[in-house]
């Protein structure tokens, strides 16, 4: 079934593209040590909020050049109370590639900001391929705490019914009626202030998903008491098959469809709850990079006239969402019988 779904989805031409993009997306992230110019820990405070640098393949004379740079120059213009920077054309900085275990580098001396620098004079570039492993990554984590516990619970929970079934979706419904973005607050409130971003990044994937699974549980409940009616199921209760074995061998496995299609759904919910709890803080905190507290700096009216390359990390955000979107839809129209009858 993966193998049909796969070649549906690359016959897809915009599920074709945005595979590519995820694919694209995700090779930088794994090789970001090699893409990235700089390290995750790299700050140069002289040099905040320069604009990305001019990349020139042409020399002065007109002639095509091995690809260099300039350095900027940091200037304060007095008249209008401004940083200003300027191109020190004085020295030319080549571009060096596959050196010092980089995909590309400038001669010593050099800097090269290809998206610019934010306002601790660190590479926007570096931080947003180390910042994307977080903020892609997240979705998946969830996933493999929610959909366990929301399989189980729902397949438990219809199959019993009665009593069981009541007290189970009465416990599910209670779980659904947590406001989950102000338990995160206030949970971000008490936590203590030293904890590392690995140990919040951690607690916002288990909270999400501790929070999450119940309305999961709910559907995969309504699915299994349809399907443990079949006959195939009533046969293997008549040859004493255990209950467990039933249940995760016979009744949930009818469920794929469903599953495969809400986990592709659910993963762009993540990445935007991450983003938006970084954005507001309460997530992966300075100085560790996450796209969610990178675009917090764009917030700022005078940023987004003046420093537009500070809005990268929401354009990857839009992107990362709406692959994943275009994805889960085609999954869905592959999967469900009745868009192929049409």
């Amino acid at each position: 079934m993966i193998k049909e779904v796969l070649k549906q989805l690359w016959k897809d031409k915009f599920a074709r593209i945005a595979l590519i993009v995820l694919g694209v997306i995700y090779f930088a992230l794994l090789t970001a040590d090699f893409i990235a110019p700089y390290s995750k820990d790299f700050s140069d405070r002289t040099m905040a909020y320069v604009p990305p640098s001019k990349v020139f393949t042409i020399d002065e004379n007109g002639k095509f050049s091995r690809p260099y740079t300039y350095n900027y120059i940091r200037e304060f213009d007095q008249d209008n109370l401004e940083i200003k920077y300027s191109l020190d054309r004085k020295t030319k900085h080549y571009i060096k590639f596959f050196k010092n275990g980089h995909l590309f580098s400038t001669d010593r001396g050099g800097r090269i900001f290809l998206l610019g620098t934010d306002i601790n004079g660190r590479d926007v570039f570096s931080r947003l391929l180390f910042g994307g492993r977080i903020s892609m990554t997240i979705g998946f984590l969830a996933l493999f705490v929610l959909f366990p516990i929301g399989l189980l619970y729902g397949g438990i929970s219809g199959y019993f019914g009665g009593k069981v079934d009541m007290i189970m979706m009465r416990f599910a419904e209670a779980i659904m009626s947590i406001p989950s973005f102000y338990l995160l607050i206030i949970l971000a409130s008490i936590l203590p202030s030293g904890m590392t971003s690995t140990q919040r990044f951690l607690l916002i994937v288990i909270i999400l998903a501790l929070i999450g699974w119940a309305g999961f549980a709910r559907v995969v409940r309504g699915m299994v008491l349809s399907i443990k009616n079949q006959e195939y199921v009533q046969s293997a209760q008549a040859i004493g098959a255990s209950k467990f074995r039933i249940i995760t061998k016979h009744i949930l496995p009818q469920t794929t469809s469903f599953v495969i299609v809400a986990m592709t759904l659910s993963v762009p919910s993540y990445i935007l709850s991450e983003s938006g709890l970084s954005f507001l803080g309460l997530g992966i905190q300075q100085p560790d990079a996450s796209w969610g507290n990178m675009l917090k700096e764009a917030q700022e009216f005078t940023n987004i006239l003046y420093r537009p390359w500070l809005l990268t990390p929401g354009f990857l955000i839009f992107v990362s969402v709406l692959a994943f979107n275009l994805i889960g839809d085609t999954i869905r129209d592959v999967l469900d019988p009745k868009s192929k009858v049409r």
